[in-house]
């Protein structure tokens, strides 16, 4: 289904807000929106009298209104309600889900026992400049009306059992293969590339083309997307009276020679709103190394102080400030059809308000400079690969709770007999400061024909490097092929990978099996690795780093 972009004509905010909470209240008391009759449930029709009847129609009332919050931009709070829902429901835009190709989507997580999924979504803002408002927020004025890009990218998950939330953000200036998208309204095909940065997904057709990228790079399957622009988080910020972010000195983020976003703050906490708010979100040139990985945290820190604004003014009795952030959370997001109307995001917003905040945790994919590209970053071998993995297995980051939830991915199909799986070898044992370990692709490939595995064959023509041993496949088919070459190798299914740079199930010896027909590996402690830069989601004392180039 292509993009809904063009809002419907729905009354003016001031014209909505206008009727009190009493007017809104007598439409439903006589059978209006909420479809209840106004009996009393004695089966009379009639009213009950009295302070009783009073407390019970005020409760209901307070009740109605604070259902209507939508505050479900980042990590939602209350309940949906149907008062003027329409008008609400033409204010949220739609877009599609994923624009990429089947082969490069994430099989859906599987429901445990209860019947229960992990929800993960994938939480996008756009640095859009096609609006006259944009434009004046996003500045650089011959950017107008051009392709937006995802310069913000968190993927949120929520546990099968609703007792914690991880978020991972990946680094605008992250280098990623973008698959194959194709744009719902033009039919317009974007062809697939290698090593580019990860905001440009955006451009590419639309939000779902940064879903497709995410479900590619991580194998986690995305349930639903949320993005938000310039004009967006100003609003929001606004509507929820500010958020609180910290400093440890004074700031200015502007330099000599024009770089910087103009944020300007006093050292120690500030309530920021408005363009402040974007500023902040924004901000590299002057917080810790002025880079890319700086920003990501001060963003983290922004979206944590935000849970607790909003849950803090999400209260049932505060209809007018409750009534001001579903007008601008409808009117601030974009998302795919699944969550395209009040009634969906409120049911999400009740799962998500299940988590307490001290259990959601806040990290960035691991990550390190690229080699080939200054200034970029790559995904970090290993732990970017382990913290997608905890995800993908439903692992709280927090370390507490279960081990493993009850949850699992979808079972691969079974296995074909072991003399009728092909498998190409190839050596990987190269490292940086070690040749690799000759013959290790014929000496596997033997040991496995030495299994039965008659079709495996070596392949010497490439010499890779790879940290830890590794059996990639290319689609969902071949799953329970290369799990069955794992398991008769004693390789763990973590090391198990779905893979577009394959063809065919393909062993990839690495340095951890130089030698030897026995693969030994370590007990994997299921421990969210260093290098994610953990933020518990109830951490107050949070302030960021100031450059002391950017100091006033």
């Amino acid at each position: 289904m292509a993009r809904s972009s063009v809002r419907k004509e729905v009354p003016a905010v001031e014209d909505t807000m206008s009727l009190t909470p009493q007017d809104q209240d007598a439409t439903t008391e006589h059978g209006g929106h909420d479809g209840h009759s106004g009996h009393d449930g004695h089966g009379d029709g009639r009213r009950r009298k009295g302070p009783d009847a009073d407390r019970r129609r005020r409760r209901r009332r307070v009740l109605r209104w604070s259902a209507i919050v939508l505050a479900v931009v980042i990590l939602g709070t209350a309940g949906a309600g149907y008062l003027y829902y329409q008008h609400l429901n033409g204010n949220i835009r739609k877009d599609d889900l994923n624009l990429g190709d089947a082969k490069d989507r994430a099989a859906e997580s599987k429901a445990n026992a209860a019947g229960q999924k992990p929800l993960n979504i994938l939480l996008i803002g756009s640095d859009a400049r096609d609006s006259e408002q944009n434009q004046k927020l996003g500045g650089a004025k011959s950017t107008f009306n051009t392709a937006p890009r995802a310069d913000v990218q968190m993927l949120l998950h929520l546990s099968a059992d609703r007792t914690n939330m991880s978020v991972v953000s990946m680094p605008r200036d992250t280098l990623v293969d973008i698959p194959r998208c194709t744009d719902p309204d033009t039919g317009k095909v974007y062809g697939a590339l290698t090593s580019t940065i990860t905001n440009d997904s955006l451009g590419r057709g639309g939000p779902g083309c940064t879903v497709a990228t995410w479900e590619k790079l991580t194998d986690i399957h995305i349930d639903h997307f949320m993005m938000i622009d310039f004009s967006g988080v100003v609003s929001m910020a606004g509507a929820i009276g500010g958020v609180p972010v910290c400093v440890d000195a004074n700031i200015y983020s502007k330099s000599s020679d024009g770089h910087g976003s103009g944020l300007k703050l006093e050292k120690g906490t500030t309530y920021v709103k408005g363009v402040k708010a974007l500023q902040w979100l924004r901000t590299r040139y002057g917080f810790e190394d002025n880079t890319d990985i700086a920003r990501a945290k001060a963003q983290h820190q922004y979206m944590n102080a935000m849970v607790r604004q909003l849950r803090e003014n999400a209260t049932l009795g505060n209809p007018g400030k409750l009534r001001k952030l579903a007008e601008t959370a409808t009117n601030a997001l974009t998302v795919d059809d699944g969550l395209g109307t009040v009634a969906k995001l409120y049911d999400l917003s009740k799962e998500l308000k299940k988590v307490p905040t001290q259990r959601i945790t806040m990290t960035t994919m691991p990550w390190q400079y690229s080699s080939t590209s200054s200034g970029r970053v790559v995904p970090r071998p290993g732990d970017a690969d382990k913290l997608f993995r905890l995800v993908r297995e439903d692992i709280s980051l927090d370390g507490k709770g279960k081990k493993k939830s009850t949850a699992a991915t979808t079972s691969p199909d079974p296995a074909a007999a072991d003399d009728r799986i092909a498998v190409r070898v190839l050596n990987g044992t190269r490292s940086g400061t070690r040749l690799a370990a000759s013959g290790r692709a014929s000496g596997v490939a033997q040991l496995l024909v030495g299994k039965g595995f008659t079709e495996a064959v070596p392949d010497s023509s490439t010499v890779l490097s790879e940290e830890k041993t590794v059996i990639r496949y290319p689609s969902a088919d071949l799953e329970g092929d290369a799990q069955r070459v794992a398991k008769s190798l004693g390789i763990p299914t973590s090391s198990v990978k779905k893979s577009t740079d394959v063809s065919g199930v393909t062993l990839v010896v690495g340095a951890d099996w130089r030698s030897g027909t026995t693969y030994t590996t370590t007990e994997d402690d299921d421990r969210t690795p260093s290098s994610a830069q953990v933020i518990n989601g109830s951490d107050e004392k949070q302030c960021m780093h100031v450059n002391p180039n950017y100091t006033w």
